[in-house]
């Protein structure tokens, strides 16, 4: 059996070097065979550089990978379709794993009684969160930070893990597809969701996903996102993320259902949320309820460009028709 750990990275040489040291100080059975393939999504920093040093340190350990062609899950995929292991394991490259990260998170999946795994993300030791930030309970809005932490206790997932600490068997994604390439970052974009989406597919099919928590990366958290105005921006691409995760829906009397679904969130949830965020009781519900106006402004705002959008393609189908008939005719 062989695992394969597809770290993707983007303009972020500075951080690389302890999340690959993390990596290559994994403790793992001598029989396990093991590979590390770092995909580089088209850096223009000195990435290739300390990846080629790693490259060179741990032959047949640390592979390179360019992938031109931006975007996390396009850089995901072109990991994948490379990979030699029977387990596939991802995790961000500016993360620390601990030593036993890889094996408690992968080893139960060679058994045949689950067909994926998540671990906890944890935040640096001794760190202290800003009063109005909230992390676990029902005023959690952590997933701002790329947190993850559902307990002590392993069991089984009902909810999809983070890309961060994350694994699955390959044949997974010959059986139900890859990461879909219009979500996940892209540049400075804060649209996201790749990962969730392919749990949430797995999920939909009754698969079974194990919730490890001994297997814990520690991901940092850099002082420019502890502000509000981050916090804002994320749970706007994220209200973006929840409707491009969605399936198309078919129009109702000619009315495209996104204009449908934006007259709904206008006049029904967002003044629901309005209220709320009004009268929310203390400093951590209400900017908790504040995320929650940001996400449908967010959700707004994406129905708007897929209406658009579609509006536009259906009108070039009568041109490009005529178009084709009159070289026909000619």
């Amino acid at each position: 059996m062989r695992i394969t750990v597809i770290l993707c990275t983007y303009n972020r040489s500075a951080l690389l070097h302890k999340a690959l040291d993390s990596l290559v100080a994994q403790r793992l059975p001598d029989t396990m065979e093991w590979e590390v393939i770092v995909v580089d999504n088209n850096s223009s920093d000195h990435t290739r550089a300390v990846v080629g040093d790693y490259v060179c340190l741990h032959p047949g350990r640390i592979h390179y990978l360019l992938e031109t062609d931006q975007g996390l899950s396009r850089a995901r995929n072109a990991g994948i379709r490379i990979a030699s292991g029977d387990v596939i394991a991802f995790v961000d490259d500016d993360v620390t794993a601990e030593p036993t990260w890889l094996w408690c998170l992968t080893s139960c999946l060679f058994d045949g009684n689950w067909i994926g795994a998540g671990g906890r993300i944890l935040p640096p030791d001794g760190i202290e969160m800003p009063k109005w930030i909230t992390v676990g309970g029902p005023f959690d809005i952590s997933g701002a930070l790329a947190l993850f932490n559902l307990g002590d206790q392993p069991g089984e997932l009902s909810r999809p893990p983070y890309g961060a600490n994350m694994a699955f068997r390959k044949s997974v994604f010959e059986r139900y597809g890859m990461f879909r390439p219009d979500l996940g970052r892209r540049g400075s974009n804060l649209i996201s969701g790749e990962d969730t989406e392919f749990g949430n597919r797995l999920l939909a099919a009754g698969e079974h996903l194990r919730y490890e928590p001994s297997a814990v990366v520690h991901h940092p958290v850099p002082e420019e996102r502890l502000n509000k105005k981050y916090f804002r921006r994320w749970w706007l691409g994220f209200g973006r993320t929840r409707i491009l995760e969605r399936p198309a829906r078919p129009a109702i009397l000619g009315i495209p259902h996104e204009f449908l679904s934006i007259v709904n969130l206008i006049f029904h949830f967002l003044p629901l949320r309005l209220l709320r965020w009004l009268f929310a009781a203390g400093p951590k519900d209400r900017f908790y309820q504040q995320c929650w106006v940001m996400l449908t402004l967010g959700e707004i705002v994406q129905n708007y460009h897929i209406a658009v959008s579609r509006r536009r393609s259906d009108s070039k189908i009568p041109t490009q028709a005529a178009d084709g008939n009159q070289s026909a005719a000619g």
